[in-house]
């Protein structure tokens, strides 16, 4: 056996990089640490018995198996390790978070020595990741007349696991950090370019601040300087976490700022505070909770009013900031979680109550939001078998039902799927819910965080109630290097023994699928009642309602079915004028956040709230460039209202795609895909019988905000600009600011353009297609002064394209097309002034992988213009990242430059852009 002398190795090629031993999560390498702790002579004794009691991954790995079973062999004798007693081997038990170590701690309690039963299930009273093999177990125990048996059951259903935790400190001391100034992009935390090593998480730790060590360094001497004091990272004039959820993100905070989750489990840490003067972005709080840590709107700066209650602008048109209280660098705070306010000494500055509500400071005091949710089934289950009624132990849900008020889309949807809210009871927005989920996602880049989720929650097989889940291969895409290589398969198989369908085939029997997973979700939705998870923040079908989530959530999804969260306010958007024929949807896209930031001052209503379009007549494939853009509107999540025949139409388009990812292969033993087809016909029945139309809001339901959009007003393209250069370092890299096209005076170089990610259709490739025409057409050739990135969302499209030859017109003014017999090896540094058909995935987007020239000046179709995300900063320039429709990017790389409104027309000139025409109906119910 050599594997240790490996790990001896890979340990000794960390220690160049700063790192300490990887932990250990394989049942050989363990194996044979065990042998060599049980040589009393042997060399690596030392090092090995700091391995085995430090150095391993809980919950279902393999090497937890190995690691309960000889702690097993300790307690009851047949094993002796003179370091590790019996009373040591059952507290390593007690953090082994489930699976092989429940196992082990029920034979002990439920076996016949007494010396071990009473401190087995000792332990074992504090344990949640309890399985139903576990709890049938207990069950039989219990019918048997085993009073060990019966004394875990009533004590889980008192819920002691979580009652006799310690309460959490009334005041917590803080020492703040700015992290930045403006919006903070989880990728600040968590860069894309460094996804292969999220699962690494000591390595990934090494990224925080996209590696800046100055940064690091002066964190670490604020910790220093403040040992007793915990550091509260901030976006000052932002919003903390915008972007996607990132459990990396949240990861590397807890890893630098937070609290040691067990002494026998390395480089995981919880309970991080986090801050923004805007608050924490919707899906980045919810990553929060899942480690129990404390996300704080500051409001330290806020906006100033006249006489009549209106907003100040400055000669831009910028609302006029007042600094309330300061939160510069080093600037201690206390967090009082009684009176639920923020002190500066003895000054209130601000109530905080929204950040410590009773079921937040559960998670605080449980150390995450998975012990509260698998404690309150656990609980439930115990006195279900018990036959007696569940103790009220947690806070109670917060239920909110105003008699006479209908309900929005979310709220029906939420009333639909609620599971364990009072019976009968209709619930309105600020309720507490838990739902059932229909949909869950994982993609590429974050899933080995997610497989890593469900080993230490104990998961092993994909709870039944979820209707489909899917595993894509997406981020990865581009570039099949030696860490794509080295991670992916190994999560595709993990992922298709745990029940999803994914987009590699383990066992290589079908073509491997390298599909945008938002566009896959997008399909396999198929029902506009459901509710779908996934992990990453673009999860926003037009279908159902969809909400993006960290790696954490995801997990628990796919091993309980279920999510927990408060019905989120609904925004209303309706439409009202005709579009131009020269418009594209994207332009309807960005018009909407500029005319609603209009309507409301400034403010964006949309933050935190879901966004409920009616879209109407739109498929689900065009409504979804809407709806994935809700992302960059910081809304929660966002709902399409269509038509009944809309739907329809939608829902037979999905069918059709799903029938081909059957009929290649793709469908598993438990036949999920064919199942989503069965459940897509019986909704199709329900609209045309009437039984059940398409989803609509009660024409009394209650908005936050509604929102009319005056289509009569996008009179030219509409572009998000980073604003790069704003002296307000706050404004730059914001999703606010859309310009016209006119801005540009049609003279701004353009050094890069790309078509692809989640928010083009095949609409988009044919849009692409004849304009390549209509330029040759116009000039007698087509000639790119920029290069231009083509990335298709999915190869259906790209089939698609083929059989109607649009894919050989694009072939044509080609210099690259993708061949999946020969994928690139490495990215790409540098980029010809020529057309580049890539493999459907993510592409630029995604920033993981490939990206810009530094400093270029890029015009994309895509949702980001975050900072170094798709381009990096050079030496001389700003890297910027424009956003806009696809005819804009087309013409801005044959020009070189943005095009004037004259050479837009004429370049568009009979092409349909978009069919979008404001729905004739109320769609209400």
């Amino acid at each position: 056996m050599n594997t240790y002398k490996n790990y001896i190795k890979e340990i000794e090629e960390r220690k160049v990089l700063g790192l300490h031993p990887k932990p250990i999560d394989g049942a050989e390498l363990l194996s044979e640490i065990i042998e060599q702790i049980k040589d009393l002579n042997n060399e690596y004794r030392d090092a090995s018995l700091n391995f085995f009691i430090y150095n391993v991954l809980p919950g279902t790995t393999s090497a937890a198996g190995v690691k309960a079973k000889f702690l097993k062999e300790i307690i009851i004798g047949d094993a002796v390790v003179k370091e590790i007693t019996p009373s040591y081997a059952f507290e390593q038990l007690s953090h082994m978070k489930g699976g092989p170590s429940i196992e082990v701690l029920l034979d002990l309690a439920l076996g016949d020595d007494a010396a071990t039963t009473k401190k087995a299930a000792d332990v074992l009273k504090t344990q949640v990741f309890l399985y139903e093999a576990d709890a049938e177990r207990l069950e039989n125990a219990y019918k048997s007349g085993n009073e060990i048996a019966k004394d875990l059951l009533v004590s889980y259903a008192k819920a002691e696991f979580f009652t006799k935790l310690p309460e959490i400190d009334e005041e917590i001391e803080v020492v703040t950090f700015i992290a930045g100034v403006g919006d903070i992009s989880t990728d600040l935390l968590s860069p894309g370019g460094d996804a292969h090593s999220r699962s690494d998480r000591e390595l990934h730790g090494q990224c925080l601040f996209e590696h800046n060590k100055e940064m690091q360094n002066e964190l670490l001497a604020l910790q220093k300087k403040h040992p007793n004091k915990r550091v509260m990272l901030i976006a000052e004039k932002g919003t903390m976490g915008v972007g996607s959820s990132r459990m990396s993100g949240v990861n590397n905070v807890a890893l630098w700022t937070g609290v040691k989750a067990s002494p026998f489990v390395p480089f995981i840490n919880i309970a991080p505070v986090i801050a923004g003067t805007n608050g924490i972005s919707p899906i980045f709080l919810t990553t929060v909770g899942v480690t129990g840590g404390i996300g704080i709107d500051l409001k330290n700066w806020v906006k100033q009013k006249d006489a009549e209650g209106n907003t100040i602008v400055d000669k831009e048109g910028d609302a006029v900031l007042k600094q309330e209280y300061s939160v510069e660098t080093g600037t201690v705070l206390t967090i009082n979680t009684k009176t639920k306010k923020l002190y500066y000494g003895n000054t209130e500055l601000k109530d905080i109550s929204t950040a410590l509500t009773p079921q937040k400071k559960e998670f605080i005091k449980a150390g995450g939001s998975y012990a509260v949710v698998f404690g309150k089934k656990l609980q439930t289950l115990a006195s279900k078998i018990l036959a007696i009624d569940v103790l009220p132990v947690y806070a109670t849900s917060k239920e909110i039902s105003i008699e006479g008020q209908g309900l929005t889309a979310v709220e029906k949807i939420f009333n639909k799927n609620a599971v364990g809210n009072t019976p009968g009871k209709i619930l309105h927005a600020g309720s507490d819910t838990r739902v059932e989920v229909n949909i869950v996602g994982s993609q590429d880049t974050t899933g080995l965080m997610t497989s890593q989720e469900l080993e230490m929650m104990a998961a092993t097989v994909i709870s039944p109630i979820v209707d489909g889940a899917y595993q894509s291969g997406c981020h990865t895409a581009s570039v099949w290097d030696d860490k794509s290589k080295a991670n992916i398969p190994r999560l595709m198989k993990f992922m298709n023994d745990f029940g999803l369908i994914t987009a590699r085939d383990p066992k290589g029997k079908y073509h491997a699928m390298t599909d945008v997973i938002h566009k896959v979700l997008n399909d396999i939705t198929i029902d506009d009642w459901a509710i779908i998870i996934g992990g990453d923040s673009h999860t926003r079908m037009s279908k159902g309602v969809a909400f993006g989530a960290d790696s954490g959530t995801v997990a628990l999804a796919l091993a309980t079915g279920e999510a927990t969260m408060p019905i989120p306010e609904s925004v209303k958007v309706t439409f009202k004028g005709e579009m131009k024929s020269y418009m594209d949807f994207r332009d309807v896209v960005h018009a909407t956040q500029e005319q609603m930031l209009s309507q409301y001052g400034g403010d964006n209503v949309f933050q935190g709230r879901i966004i409920e379009v009616h879209l109407g007549t739109l498929t689900a494939d065009q409504a979804f460039t809407f709806t994935d853009w809700t992302a960059e509107m910081k809304a929660k999540a966002s709902i399409c209202i269509s038509e009944d025949d809309t739907l329809i139409e939608s829902l037979e388009i999905a069918k059709g795609r799903i029938q081909i990812m059957i009929d290649k292969g793709m469908d598993n033993k438990l036949q999920v895909l064919q199942g989503l087809i069965d459940i897509a016909n019986n909704r199709i029945a329900e609209i045309k019988s009437g039984e059940k139309p398409a989803l609509a809001p009660d024409a009394n339901a209650k908005y936050y905000a509604e929102v009319v959009i005056d289509l009569d007003k996008i009179s030219e393209p509409m572009i998000a600009d980073p604003d790069v250069n704003n002296e307000d370092v706050s404004k730059r890299y914001t999703h606010d600011t859309i310009r016209p096209l006119s801005f540009y005076g049609g003279t701004k170089k353009v050094d890069l353009g790309f078509i692809g990610s989640c928010m083009v259709h095949k609409g988009d490739m044919k849009i692409l297609a004849q304009m390549l025409k209509n330029i040759e057409t116009q000039y007698g050739k087509v000639e790119f002064k920029a290069p231009l990135v083509v990335a298709p969302p999915t190869y259906n499209i790209v089939d698609e394209l083929k059989e109607e030859g649009d894919w050989e017109v694009l072939k044509k003014y080609s210099g690259f097309e993708f061949d999946d017999n020969a994928p690139k090896g490495l990215a790409r540094t540098k980029y010809e002034n020529m057309l580049y058909l890539e493999r459907p995935g993510c592409n630029l987007c995604m920033g993981n992988q490939e990206k810009a020239e530094p400093g270029d000046t890029v015009i994309a179709t895509s949702t980001r213009l975050f900072q170094g995300r798709v381009v990096k900063d050079s030496n001389e320039k700003k890297g910027e990242s424009l956003l806009s429709s696809t005819p804009v990017v087309v013409l801005s790389t044959i020009l070189g430059r943005t095009p004037t409104m004259k050479e837009y027309e004429a370049a568009v000139d009979g092409i349909l852009l978009t069919n979008f025409k404001p729905s004739q109906k109320e769609l209400v119910s």
